[in-house]
């Protein structure tokens, strides 16, 4: 497994500078959100903008070519050469944002061959911070701002390995606060039906993903549409954390950088 640890400094301070450019922004009594809406009518705000330019300028520095969902759009044929990329979501969970309900993150993903190596997740409100590296393994840190720059051995020492201990009952499910469907709510009867008791869990943005690698929750089902950055960074932490997101047919992990960038709808669990 090739070692991409040197990396996980940069992208763990970049994660949270672009944090505190949104928190700049979310708390400040007179900023205007400016909410816009792109082509699939997502919202988009100053906020999704600034920590795109931020992210962009930061990880420029190493070299490796960027995928932004706020960046320009890339053809195929131009991907397709990629071996090693930046694949980002700069501000997950733009609704959430607007709402001021505090469940937004800020993600970061290395992809190397399609697989996500290198994951930060970086939540501004709670000032949580999730990162991984293959080869490093998957972490929680709490109480992570800009103010403080400790060295990457330090957040390491500092950080709680995933999973956590995190005993409970039954088959705890994950499932999106935005998103709902009729097939996912098919799915969990389906799961009460198999005699053991299901706790149901709402939340928002990539923060579901870490719920899985901390070993908060069992199973994650997404049946509705989503697209590669909104899972990258979430899908590196769990796979250091043991756990991995299939196709439907629970074998088959998701993929990175298809010329369509849409992800099949998916289950996140532990391997």
């Amino acid at each position: 497994m090739t070692d991409y640890s040197n990396y996980l400094y940069i992208a763990i301070r970049s994660a949270v500078d672009a944090g505190q450019a949104i928190m700049d922004i979310y708390t400040d009594p007179d900023a205007d959100f400016e909410v816009e809406r792109k082509a699939d009518n997502s919202p988009l705000t100053i906020a999704d903008r600034a920590a795109h330019q931020l992210l962009f300028s930061a990880l420029s520095l190493t070299n490796f070519p960027i995928l932004s969902e706020e960046g320009k759009e890339i053809p195929y044929k131009q991907r397709a050469k990629w071996k090693t990329f930046w694949l980002l979501d700069p501000l997950d969970g733009t609704k959430e944002f607007i709402k001021k309900n505090g469940e937004f993150t800020v993600n970061i993903a290395l992809i190397h061959k399609g697989v996500p190596v290198l994951g930060v997740i970086y939540v501004p409100v709670r000032k949580e911070l999730y990162f991984a590296e293959g080869t490093t393994g998957a972490y929680k840190l709490t109480e992570m701002d800009s103010a403080s720059q400790p060295a990457i051995n330090d957040i390491r020492k500092n950080a709680m390995r995933l999973p956590l201990t995190m005993g409970h009952q039954g088959i705890v499910v994950v499932a999106s606060r935005s998103h709902q469907t009729e097939e996912t709510t098919t799915f969990i009867e389906g799961l009460r039906k198999q005699g053991q008791p299901v706790t149901l869990i709402s939340s928002s943005s990539s923060l579901k993903i870490c719920l899985i690698a901390e070993g908060s929750a069992d199973i994650y089902p997404r049946f509705a549409p989503t697209m590669e950055w909104d899972t990258a960074a979430g899908h590196a932490i769990a796979r250091a954390a043991g756990c991995e997101i299939y196709h439907l047919d629970e074998k088959t992990p998701l993929r990175y950088n298809k010329e369509n960038l849409v992800n099949p709808w998916f289950i996140a669990k532990p391997v």
